[in-house]
């Protein structure tokens, strides 16, 4: 008998009875693989990987308990239902039996995922936390085309750019956006709702083509689930706000796709009425029914026409600010300034600038925006237009009232939090380099000649001194204390210095005697040989002069010889890493080199 052999009816212990591979899971469930698929990524189940794999390194394991967590889901039966249904659909269309078919098409089975939100995301701060992979994948699909032959229906491209819309409005209409950036990928932005930072990418407004080497099928499984969750998340919100979800969009408005113009007007008006509840409440009960009743009365499109209406007399009422329904207090600091960084400018875009970036980015920090089509709160002959967003490269007409910029000019203000100068961003010129907020230029080694151009300005707007390298804020608030500490730190560094000399000297001039000494010269022959003594005096004069980089390489290398070993190594990984900062760093600045030079 082996020496390992387990009897049949034994129970299996260890590793062997936590995990099981993908192949028996799914004769497990009897299921197919791709429903097996869809099942994992709606119950959020995904693969383990055990320090020891019982079945072998090629496969694919998943905790036991996940799968008998799978195993009596309701949605596992709704799948198997929908399964059996498209085959009695396939063989009724067959048979060419019209009339079963059509009777089956409108009997389809259906299932919804609230379940699966409330059971996966408890709290609402779990689903913000989510919520990055969420927002990218859903304004991914909003700019993609309708490809029946994919199962990319114009339903669902339609409901994810209202999703997206309703998003950027709220994030726009309560100035909760904080970083912006400019890639070859996209868009990246990133918000703070709630305490919690969301970083979502967005296409840029380009015709897009779908590739063959894409599985559109988890892809959509995904994006089923990410829409029932961000439906959720803006319900939570929006009723946060006092306002009603979903929204009621103007339908002139919305058939000029200015969807999310619609959306913050709606916003805006909403949050009006909010005020306006309890006064109407206090006027009577019976006023009040009789208010409740009418209102029920009407219908989805006068609510629309209405609200459409209400801030009419206001020329952007997209741009204005919002009075929440929460006092101006509750607003933290950060949220304050971003209210006001654009609130004294009045904006006009151009037809070629990125519209719905620039639409979602102006309002959120304070700023009023119109462009150039119908809709448009006012129009480019306005005198008290400030700024113009241009991107050609001559701009016919010009306003002397107004300056014409470039669209990064809007961007790199926002993450400088300041109203940069428009010099270098005018129309013809190549603007400053776009920097990334996402990057810490510091912990990098690196810091931009324009990022340091950046500190200056916003230590000038802010009135604030920047500090010397080694010194913080308190120690230029008091300047007297930093004369005397900069004194006394000279002094003591000028008297080690001073004492190190010395003692060099002292032992150089030591061993220079112990070593003439070994060799029979004595002393006074020392002195009256007077080549002797100045030969010994270039030495200790050379002496006198030691290299501190060699100083600093033997005190380093002696410390990393008593070092442990598992600290040496740790000492090396960093060290490489630092090279490799290093040569990164060397790199930019050569690359920086040549573009001026070819800038000359």
């Amino acid at each position: 008998m082996p020496k390992h052999y387990r009897p049949p009816g034994k129970k299996k212990e260890g590793n062997a009875a936590k995990y099981i591979t993908r192949t028996k899971a799914i004769h497990y469930l009897q299921i197919n693989l791709s429903t097996f698929r869809r099942l994992c990524i709606l119950k959020g189940v995904f693969p383990r990987e055990p320090k020891k794999k019982v079945e072998g390194n090629h496969k694919t394991y998943y905790h036991m308990k996940d799968i008998m967590f799978l195993a009596h889901d309701p949605l596992l039966e709704k799948f198997r239902d929908i399964r059996a249904y498209d085959r009695k659909v396939k063989k009724a269309i067959a048979k060419k039996n019209k009339d079963l078919a059509t009777r089956l098409l409108t009997r389809k089975p259906s299932y919804t995922l609230d379940r699966l939100i409330r059971e996966r995301y408890p709290q609402f701060i779990d689903a913000l936390r989510d919520l990055d992979d969420c927002l990218t994948m859903v304004h991914l699909f909003a700019a993609l085309p309708a490809v029946e032959s994919e199962r990319v229906q114009v339903k669902r491209i339609h409901n994810c750019r209202r999703l997206s819309h309703e998003w950027q409005a709220y994030i726009s209409r309560t100035h909760r956006l904080r970083k912006t950036f400019i890639s070859v990928k996209g868009i990246y932005y990133q918000a703070e709702v709630e305490g919690q930072k969301i970083t979502w990418l967005t296409p840029h407004a380009l015709q897009q083509v779908l590739t063959d080497d894409v599985d559109f099928n988890v892809m959509l499984t995904f994006l089923e689930f990410y829409e029932t969750l961000l439906a959720f998340v803006n319900f939570k919100l929006y009723h946060s706000r006092n306002v009603k979800y979903p929204p009621i969009l103007d339908p002139r408005l919305e058939a000029l796709a200015a969807d999310l113009y619609a959306l913050s007007r709606y916003v805006a008006a909403s949050s009006r009425s909010a005020q306006l509840k309890p006064d109407d409440i206090s006027s009577g009960p019976e006023q009040a029914e009789v208010k409740e009743a009418s209102t029920a009365d009407e219908s989805d499109l006068r609510l629309a026409q209405l609200q459409h209406q209400l801030p009419s007399n206001e020329p952007g009422a997209l741009m204005n600010l919002v009075e929440d329904a929460s006092s101006e207090n509750d607003d933290d600091e950060e949220t304050r300034e971003c209210k006001s960084l654009f609130k004294s400018l009045k904006i006009f875009l151009s037809r070629e600038v990125p519209r719905e970036a620039l639409l979602f980015i102006i309002p959120a920090f304070g700023g009023t925006v119109s462009w150039d089509g119908d809709g448009a709160p006012f129009r480019e002959a306005d005198e008290s237009i400030t700024h113009q967003i241009v991107d050609r490269p001559t701009q016919g007409h010009i306003f002397l009232s107004r300056e014409f910029v470039q669209p990064q000019w809007v961007f790199d203000c926002v993450n400088a939090r300041i109203i940069l100068p428009t010099d270098g961003y005018m129309v013809g010129r190549v603007p400053p380099p776009h920097l990334s907020p996402f990057v810490d230029n510091e912990a990098e080694g690196y810091v931009p000649e324009y990022a340091e151009t950046i500190k200056r300005l916003q230590a000038a707007a802010k009135k604030q001194l920047l500090p010397m390298p080694g010194m913080d804020n308190r120690d230029v608030d008091d300047a007297q204390n930093l004369l005397v500490e900069g004194i006394i730190d000279r002094t003591e560094a000028n008297e080690a210095a001073e004492r190190k000399r010395k003692m060099a000297i002292r032992e150089k001039q030591y061993h220079d005697e112990l070593k003439l000494e070994l060799q029979g010269i004595t002393y006074s022959a020392v002195l009256s040989n007077k080549d002797v003594q100045s030969s010994v005096e270039d030495t200790v004069v050379d002496a006198s002069f030691p290299d501190p980089e060699q100083i600093v390489e033997d005190t380093r290398n002696m410390s990393q010889v008593v070092m442990p070993r598992k600290k040496r190594k740790l000492y090396e990984a960093m060290q490489i890493s630092n090279s490799r900062k290093r040569a990164q760093v060397n790199l930019y600045k050569e690359r920086k080199k040549k573009a001026d030079q070819a800038s000359k």
